[in-house]
């Protein structure tokens, strides 16, 4: 990016903000007060009784598994994979690579790939067991921004200047409809990479310093200069105050040459952004703050939710697209993704794609971080950092099997009425952290390529054999590796000209990326399609229920069951058939011995052995797993029908509930069972919380903040069978008041 230097802001914008927020404070802590006072007794003004909570037999119908819980992605930068038409190479540009952004033997430039040479590899992409495509960003971006050796150009697709048009160094919009047209035809999906939080670099700032400048010490100011606090009307349901350009903190402009640089023209508005300066990405600045300088939209504002409602209805609408990878979920506002994400789930129902999917990168391997962009924020999943790192813990660094565990055993947090973590995303690395062949360097610098190898098949085996729709990142399959992060993941499959990719190692082959690399003998490409192949023939491997059986606390064993269960209505004559999945990290062979879903049970061995083994009356088996790999055993029949009635216990959370609580559900008799819960606040409609298939039987609430205190909250949950037999249970508790929100004192100037 562009090196930028710092100056104070305005005084005067400053000054204004001190006097008319020490007024603020106070109107606020009035109103607040008020508002206690009043809703209390407005919760008790409605006499009228509760609506009485769902049948039994109406929670049991809900869904276990939603739309998406079998798909296998393949994530690829057009740019990087193959050139169909050197035509347009330069975007149609001409000139220096300044202005082009045309320079293969860069690796911050555009090497040359396109639409057409996508189109082209397609069946190369399917034999992979391929069912939806992944494309990065191919709106038209700035070409090239930053200067100097901060210069680079827009490949990787996330500088957008034009919502509306397919980049020209891509091809063109019809080479994307042929593109999606061929690969439904071979029965692929393809998903958009889309970005809301911000567009290309084009606002600058009259005082030309970037530093960011908090809300607290430089509060928004509406047109008659009165200070106000912008997530106040984050959730739509206000009008949002005027404003103009002396509203922020920095006077925001925009270079002639440049007001009308983006597409739709309601971008080219600079009140449709923050201004604050650059994110810290720590507290506010991680969502106010602009991305490396690049123009953060200002998501708190209707028009731009709206306005990003529309850019993206069209793409759905006129393409057919089947979902979105959404970029940098957590630097907007929640607010945004609530509103975002169902008007776009409706609008695609309303256009016949009731299965359209939508997950987003939420960068965390804290589950606590990421869940609730699927639970309040109403996305059908997120990336799965969570697990990728637990899962380079365990397969690259030899780690305990008990970090995976813990991952798996938060599954519940992302339990909504359209979700679960079954349709969680998973990987191993990508173009911003790094591919997981650099991480296996890292982690085992004197290993040999053997040995590297065999850590990558782990990898691949623990993604494709657990919960979740894994990804795999163009190029894993033949063995990249890569030395980084952001530029250095980001090879090209043709034959490079830059010298940075000639020298790194690509593991199972002696070729070079000085040569083409679409071999389909290649042993991870080989691996990875019969993994695919595995899962097709045997789909509880892919979203049956998973139920840990054994972790080791240290290099070992790390053992679960995928279950074809089925419960009541929806079984069917698959139901019951159960698999043992383990793996080995260690590096010679380990045995465990751990309970089945069975006793007297004979299990083959599918995958990674032949070996047969019998449960005992306790249910156990013994497993021997070799080094550095897995195995799959299957059950020779179906687990035992139950012998008794379930029965359920629910668990509310305690009074005073705020904020995400859990509720709980103990079951006996009747297993294996799912549990389907619901909730009601106050008088309100119940509400399906979602379905647990395990124990565990958990799942989350969010007690909405403007909740008055005291408000009654009822819960029921209905356990059912797979002999359909069902139990019910109720349970109540209270809200309580949320914490008071921090308050920041105005800057001293």
């Amino acid at each position: 990016m562009i090196p930028r230097w710092s100056a104070p802001p305005r005084r005067r914008t400053a000054r204004t903000a001190l006097t008319a927020r020490a007024g603020r404070v106070a109107a606020v802590t009035v109103t607040a007060l008020a508002a206690a006072l009043v809703q209390p007794l407005a919760a008790g003004a409605n006499t009228s009784p509760p609506p009485p909570p769902p049948s039994d037999r109406k929670l049991a119908a809900e869904p276990a598994r939603h739309d998406a819980t079998r798909e296998q992605f393949y994530f690829v930068l057009p740019d990087r994979f193959a050139n169909g038409s050197t035509a347009n190479d330069r975007g149609g540009l001409t000139g220096s690579r300044l202005a082009t952004g045309y320079d293969p033997t860069d690796k911050g430039f555009y090497q040359g790939g396109d639409l057409k040479g996508l189109t082209s590899k397609l069946d190369y992409i399917k034999g992979l067991g391929t069912t939806a495509i992944w494309l990065a960003p191919i709106f038209k971006n700035a070409p090239v921004q930053g200067t100097g050796a901060d210069a680079s150009a827009g490949y990787h697709g996330y500088w957008i200047t034009d919502f509306t048009q397919v980049d020209p160094h891509f091809g063109t919009n019809q080479d994307l409809e042929t593109l999606i047209s061929k690969a439904h035809t071979k029965g692929m999906k393809v998903f958009f990479d889309v970005i809301t939080n911000h567009t290309a670099d084009v606002v600058d700032y009259e005082q030309k310093s970037y530093d960011y400048l908090s809300k607290g010490a430089f509060p928004y100011l509406t047109q008659a200069g009165e200070p106000f606090d912008d997530a106040d009307y984050a959730d739509g349901k206000k009008d949002f105050p005027s404003v103009d350009a002396d509203s922020f903190p920095r006077t925001p402009v925009v270079p002639a040459a440049k007001k009308n640089a983006k597409v739709p023209s309601w971008l080219n508005d600079p009140a449709m952004y923050h201004n604050r300066g650059d994110s810290t990405w720590a507290g506010e600045s991680a969502t106010y703050g602009d991305f490396v300088g690049l123009d953060d939209l200002w998501t708190e504002r209707p028009e731009v939710v709206s306005g990003m409602q529309k850019i993206y209805e069209r793409w759905v609408r006129d393409f057919r697209i089947d979902g979105f990878r959404i970029d940098t979920v957590k630097h907007v506002n929640m607010e945004f993704w609530t509103q975002w994400a169902t008007a776009l789930d409706k609008y695609a129902a309303g256009h016949g794609r009731d299965d359209f999917f939508m997950f987003g990168e939420v960068y965390s391997a804290d589950t606590s971080v990421t869940s609730p962009y699927v639970t309040q924020g109403r996305l059908d999943s997120t990336l799965d950092f969570p697990f990728q790192d637990a899962a380079r813990s365990y397969a690259s660094q030899g780690g305990s099997a008990r970090k995976l565990a813990s991952v798996f055993g938060d599954d519940y947090k992302y339990t909504t009425d359209k979700a679960n973590a079954y349709e969680q995303v998973t990987f191993l690395g990508n173009h911003d952290m790094g591919r997981i062949g650099t991480f296996l360097r890292q982690d085992n610098p004197t290993a040999t390529d053997a040995e590297l190898l065999t850590r990558d098949r782990l990898a691949n085996e623990l993604m494709f054999l657990s919960r979740g729709n894994p990804v795999v990142y163009y190029g894993d399959e033949q063995g990249f590796t890569g030395a980084g992060g952001d530029k250095d993941a980001r090879q090209t499959m043709f034959a490079s000209k830059v010298t940075d990719y000639l020298d790194d190692d690509e593991l199972g082959t002696d070729r070079t990326h000085a040569s083409d690399a679409y071999d389909t003998r290649a042993p991870l490409y080989q691996q990875i399609s019969a993994l695919a192949k595995l899962r097709k023939a045997n789909p509880a491997l892919a979203d049956g229920v998973q139920t840990e059986r054994y972790a080791a606390d240290g290099p070992g064993v790390y053992a679960f069951s995928r279950t074809d269960a089925r419960f009541g209505a929806q079984s069917d004559a698959r139901s019951g058939t159960e698999y043992v999945v383990a793996f080995n990290n260690a590096g010679e062979p380990k045995t465990a011995t751990f309970a089945t879903g069975s006793a007297d049970m004979a299990f083959s061995g599918i995958y990674g052995t032949r070996d047969k083994v019998t449960s005992g009356t306790d249910k156990k088996i013994t497993v021997t797993v070799p080094a550095g790999s897995a195995v799959v055993l299957k059950a020779a029949g179906k687990l035992p029908a139950p012998t008794a009635k379930p029965s359920l216990t629910l668990t509310a959370p305690a009074a005073g509930a705020t904020g995400t609580v859990d509720i709980t559900a103990d079951i006996d008799g009747g297993q294996p069972a799912r549990v389907v819960f619901a909730a009601q606040t106050g008088n309100g409609k119940w509400q399906t919380l979602g379905s647990a298939d395990h124990a565990p039987y958990r799942v989350t609430q969010t007690v909405a903040k403007d909740i008055a205190p005291g408000t009654p909250l009822r819960y029921k949950a209905v356990v059912v069978d797979s002999a359909g037999r069902t139990a019910s249970a109720m349970a109540t508790s209270t809200t309580g008041a949320p914490p008071a929100p921090e308050v920041l004192s105005p800057i001293h100037i």
